[in-house]
């Protein structure tokens, strides 16, 4: 197990937040960062969202999570925020879409928008639910296992019937696709199990 040790990174100056003078580095060394993004910039941010919300489980700051959250809830679908409001929401009668919500950019151009255009279908499921991975860390974690064969993947969209799955969109089947497109396929899914 790695230890965090100690680094010194000075209070940036043109940084809203108020930070400390000494912040503990996260053993990121290894993470590879998107070639666009500075390195050292990233691993300072990280080291001062971790210390000013270390009371938090999410990896994000609720200003850029909220919105996200709210596209969906707003189109009638239910945050999940634990194991337990998962494993009800799965189990309950009729059938059930469980969207993987994501910050990346295919989460905000193809998964949502496509996965509320796919409820102006004639047949839609019962239930509406969402977890958010990398916020909600244990429901996420909880409905991933409902969705095994498949690995975890964020975005992804997920339809149960009777608590059992029975079609699945995996990031690989987001990327590249059209709202349209995602929205034409889950169509087809309500359609054969709605």
């Amino acid at each position: 197990k790695t230890k965090p040790t100690i680094a010194p990174i000075g209070p940036p100056n043109d940084h809203p937040i108020d930070a400390p003078k000494y912040f503990v580095k996260l053993p990121i060394n290894n993470f590879q960062f998107p070639k666009i993004a500075n390195k050292n910039n990233i691993q300072q941010f990280l080291v001062i969202f971790a210390v000013n919300n270390k009371n938090t489980t999410s990896m994000y700051p609720e200003e850029i999570v909220k919105p996200m959250q709210a596209e969906l809830e707003n189109a009638g679908f239910t945050s999940l925020h634990t194991t337990e409001e998962v494993t009800a929401a799965i189990a309950k009668e009729g059938t059930t879409l469980v969207m993987v919500n994501s910050v990346c950019g295919c989460a905000a151009g193809t998964a949502r928008p496509g996965a509320i255009a796919s409820l102006g279908n004639d047949k839609h499921p019962t239930n509406l639910t969402t977890v958010f991975a990398g916020v909600d860390a244990q429901a996420t974690n909880k409905a991933r296992e409902f969705m095994i064969p498949f690995p975890p993947s964020s975005p992804a969209i997920a339809l149960f019937k009777g608590g059992q799955l029975v079609h699945m969109l995996e990031r690989h089947h987001i990327e590249g696709r059209s709202a349209q497109a995602i929205a034409a396929n889950l169509a087809g899914a309500y359609d054969e199990f709605c």
